[in-house]
């Protein structure tokens, strides 16, 4: 095993600090990679500070890594040495339930192995991509497309697929209206996503603040949530509704904007129940659903994509030191849209 400097999260409420994390050794089919750049997802905050259930102490995290190989087991066979790479928010999974042997890992029956603050497969608690390497099995190693700016590839890791899953298995493309709640780091991503599908786009936003953002990533149309009347003009406008946004919302105002048989899909994870009517939903045939990142198949299917057609994030690159301040302008929405950090800093930190 081999310790490497990372960011840690000492406790719930510490500020993240500078300190060391254990790698295991490489194994036969496992890649140890070089991580250039590691993304900020508003995951990593919800999980350090507890809002989706205790953890285990000290954390390092970080699930959108881009880095290169720098050295394989002897059986890889996917990867090799000097390769652009990429893992997300997967490390390992049974590789026998159903949805594992559907290409759904995200999905396994026995529980994925997340990429931190999961129990490994060795009885350890996973470290994220807040650090200088990480070792990987090769079957959760993505290859990045040359065309894919090495800086912004990152966050596709979990904001890209987050929202690209979920835009496909609803069909999004020509002749669909979409609607996407918030323009964050999710958000702006499902409007260049569902963009680029060719959907007609829609971004329902609480004010009228980022409209000349939204429409020059691709949305058609911008509306304020803010204003009531918003509600009542785009009632039955929707075959889709993709919610990117992590706050309370009245679900049943959502449901209202779906023609019949649309569906309300929500990626961000809100620490509160939803509460709706099923009223609401019988008076379309309405679904309400969810939807939780990709498998490993389809995560490389949305980066050939993405590279296909020059969709990539909105970042905004940080060094170690500044993961802190980042975090507290993640929780106050002042970033456009997506903090990537420089990962040569985290040895610097400390």
């Amino acid at each position: 095993m081999s310790t490497v400097a990372a960011i840690v999260a000492p406790s719930v409420d510490a500020p993240l600090e500078p300190g060391t994390v254990t790698r295991r050794e490489v194994g036969p089919k496992d890649v140890l990679i070089e991580i250039v750049w590691a993304g900020i997802c508003h995951s990593d905050i919800h999980t350090v500070r507890g809002d989706w259930g205790p953890q285990r102490y000290p954390l390092t995290v970080g699930h959108e890594i881009a880095g290169v190989v720098i050295e394989v087991g002897g059986e890889v066979t996917r990867h090799a040495v000097g390769d652009r790479v990429g893992v997300g928010c997967i490390v390992y999974s049974c590789r026998e339930c159903e949805n594992c042997l559907a290409g759904e890992e995200q999905y396994c029956l026995r529980g994925m192995t997340g990429t931190y603050g999961a129990v490994d497969r060795d009885g350890t608690v996973t470290q994220g991509g807040y650090s200088t390497h990480i070792v990987v099995d090769e079957d959760y190693v993505l290859r990045l497309p040359e065309t894919i700016p090495f800086e912004k590839a990152a966050p596709l890791l979990c904001a890209g697929i987050t929202t690209y899953s979920p835009l496909r298995h609803w069909n999004a493309g020509p002749g669909t209206r979409v609607a996407i709640i918030g323009l964050g780091g999710l958000g702006h991503m499902a409007v260049k996503i569902a963009h680029a599908l060719g959907a007609e786009v829609t971004v329902l936003s609480r004010t009228l603040d980022k409209r000349d953002d939204g429409l020059a990533l691709g949305a058609d149309h911008y509306y304020a949530t803010g204003d009531r009347a918003t509600f009542t003009e785009l009632a039955g406008s929707f075959d889709l509704i993709l919610n990117t946004i992590s706050a309370k919302l009245d679900m049943n105002a959502y449901l209202r904007l779906l023609s019949r048989n649309g569906a309300l899909v929500t990626v961000g994870a809100s620490a509160e129940p939803i509460r709706i009517s099923e009223f609401t939903l019988q008076a379309g045939r309405r679904s309400l659903a969810a939807s939780g990142i990709g498998g490993i198949a389809e995560t490389q299917e949305m980066l050939d994509f993405c590279a296909e057609h020059g969709v990539a994030p909105e970042v905004e690159i940080v060094t170690a030191d500044q993961v802190n301040e980042a975090w507290d302008r993640v929780l106050a929405s002042d970033v456009r849209f997506r903090f990537v950090i420089d990962a040569s800093t985290f040895a610097a930190a400390g």
